[in-house]
């Protein structure tokens, strides 16, 4: 619950469960379909280069499994990182696997405000002057105060005429104009929050015509089920998925989505719980 995307990284992606067709495909085009996908969200959302583990370090762009378990070493023997140019004293790590990782590796509390986002080393000097711009110094950028001051002031349609005056290219610009206004901000803030066991119910405690609200486990061709809080998920059959016509239950939801249903049947002794969609409003 801290950290989902650390405990992921460290699992088989095939694992999750990828419908009936899994098993039928090339498993090892499968699984670098798989892990290119995670190395992807990972590079996305970036990682704590104070907390993250060599299994989720590894994943970052420019790393492989003996710099990442190198940079934990080196962490473990002087302390948390300061700023990211400490990792130019890890053992082979250079200037080429620098340039390609320090961009996702974020440090929080450092001694460079700019290291806790993924504005990267390389264009400082401009994330520094549109600070400037603003009436924001370097150091300022450490006062929560300042920020917020500064948040208001940014305005996203200034990006083509400070790319004109600042000669940088206007995707640069917006990009840095984005962290400065949200330094820190970690991008899955903005998704649906994962939903957390209150209670534990049994089959019997099940009523039917209830309204359950869960977690898409898993999509297959016959329908999808849904993890509310039970050790037995209920299924939602593809004739109860939706008023609409579809062609694939992938078509109305997916592996993770948060949904309502309705309980339309419970089969205590085979374990069975039957779900709706159809009947709960939008």
């Amino acid at each position: 619950l801290q950290d989902p995307l650390a405990e992921s990284a460290q699992s088989d992606p095939r694992a999750i469960g990828g419908g009936q067709k899994q098993h039928a495909v090339n498993q090892k085009a499968l699984s670098a379909a798989l892990d290119q996908v995670v190395t992807s969200v990972v590079n996305y959302v970036g990682v704590d280069l104070n907390t993250a583990s060599p299994a989720l370090l590894q994943h970052i762009a420019g790393l492989t499994a003996a710099t990442a378990g190198n940079i934990v070493a080196y962490r473990n023997e002087n302390g948390p990182f300061q700023n990211r140019q400490d990792l130019l004293n890890v053992p082979r790590l250079g200037p080429a696997t620098f340039t390609q990782c320090a961009g996702f590796l974020r440090i929080k509390d450092g001694t460079e405000p700019l290291d806790n986002t993924s504005v990267h080393p390389e264009s400082y000097g401009l994330a520094e002057k549109i600070a400037g711009h603003y009436g924001l110094s370097h150091d300022e950028l450490k006062d929560p105060e300042k920020l917020a001051i500064l948040r208001d002031k940014i305005q996203m349609n200034a990006a083509p005429k400070l790319a004109a005056s600042l000669g940088a290219g206007e995707p640069t610009i917006k990009d840095i104009l984005e962290e400065l206004r949200k330094p820190g901000r970690d991008v899955r803030s903005d998704f649906p929050k994962p939903l957390t066991r209150r209670h534990v119910l049994s089959l019997s405690d099940l009523q039917i015509g209830s309204v359950v609200r869960g977690t898409v486990q898993n999509v297959v061709d016959f329908g999808a089920f849904v993890d509310f809080g039970l050790k037995t998920p209920g299924l939602v059959h593809r004739s109860q998925l939706s008023r609409h016509p579809f062609r694939h239950p992938t078509d109305v939801v997916h592996a993770g989505d948060i949904v309502e249903a309705e309980i339309i049947s419970v089969d205590a002794a085979r374990g069975r719980i039957g779900l709706s969609m159809k009947k709960v409003k939008k």
